[in-house]
């Protein structure tokens, strides 16, 4: 393990103080997990970028197989990293709160590698049907893969919203694939296979067969519960309380005014920086009434 050596980084300073504003206690663990494990690997990465990336050549050819588990959780830069986890903060929070912490963190573990699996795939493919064996040579590292995938799920268990794509209201039915074809013409640097690849996979989970496989592999484990299986609280409740008078629950809307929770969560950070800048411009005028203050009382002592 080598440390990263780099002066101050703006994007993972800004990271910091974006998590310190939603707070420790409001992100669930497997999502706090995944985000110092970011952060850590950051600092400290466990192989040089060139060693970690993803690559047929890499992997495929030389046979450098732990790259599928390196590539995911080392960035190229701390804004690289910043822009990731800043989404996964704010998927995780609504994901792993549908799905509950032990399902999410399977979930996270199966994606990271199987995202993997198929970007190789992919740019196999890509060899063969455009005859470019530089295809071979494309390496790809971070977690946006991961990211475009839990993005599948989560417009898959929130239908009906309208997401926000650089300024312009899509369908969340349709976002993930607009944002997939802007980021590239935006960045062309990015890797659209590896995006390409989380979306596949996201939609294996809802639409095709990984869910199944997956709660195959699980059924084994005691503590796995099924995740889309509401459980009945208020049957549970009277069994114990026969004698309680049921009230109906207030409606969603009214504790949350219509917003989504991604969209409280924004909300919440922009009032505490509107709060911060208040503050700032207060105690400015604060220290400028009492310069002046204290001025005037100098000259006037001075003058007699």
């Amino acid at each position: 393990m080598e440390r990263r050596q780099r002066g101050v980084s703006a994007g993972l300073l800004l990271l910091l103080y974006q998590i310190s504003q939603v707070g420790l206690q409001n992100i669930p663990s497997v999502t706090l997990g995944v985000l110092v494990l970011n952060i850590f690997l950051f600092l400290n990465p466990l192989r040089p970028l060139s060693e970690a990336c993803l690559s047929v050549n890499e992997a495929v050819h030389r046979k450098n197989w732990q790259r599928l588990l390196l590539a995911p959780f080392h960035h190229a830069d701390d804004w690289h990293l910043y822009y990731n986890m800043i989404s996964m903060l704010w998927k995780g929070i609504m994901l792993e709160r549908k799905l509950k912490s032990l399902w999410f963190a399977y979930i996270i573990a199966v994606f990271s590698v199987l995202i993997g699996v198929v970007y190789l795939v992919l740019e196999v493919l890509l060899v063969i049907i455009l005859d470019d064996p530089s295809y071979e040579m494309n390496c790809g590292v971070g977690f946006s893969g991961v990211l475009f995938a839990l993005k599948v799920l989560n417009n898959h268990y929130n239908p009906g919203r309208v997401s926000s794509v650089f300024g312009l209201p899509i369908s969340s039915k349709y976002a993930c694939w607009v944002e997939l074809v802007a980021i590239h013409f935006i960045s062309p640097g990015t890797s659209f296979a590896g995006h390409f690849s989380g979306i596949l996979v996201g939609l294996m989970y809802t639409m095709g067969p990984l869910k199944k496989i997956m709660r195959a592999c699980a059924a084994g484990i005691s503590f796995f519960t099924e995740p889309d299986r509401p459980r009945d609280y208020y049957s549970e409740y009277y069994g114990y309380y026969p004698d309680y008078q049921y009230r109906a629950p207030r409606s969603y809307f009214d504790y949350t005014g219509g917003l989504t929770e991604e969209e409280q969560l924004e909300r919440a950070v922009l009032n505490s920086l509107n709060e911060r800048a208040l503050n700032n411009r207060q105690h400015s005028r604060f220290w400028w009434r009492n310069t002046q203050l204290w001025a005037a009382t100098l000259w006037v002592l001075v003058s007699t």
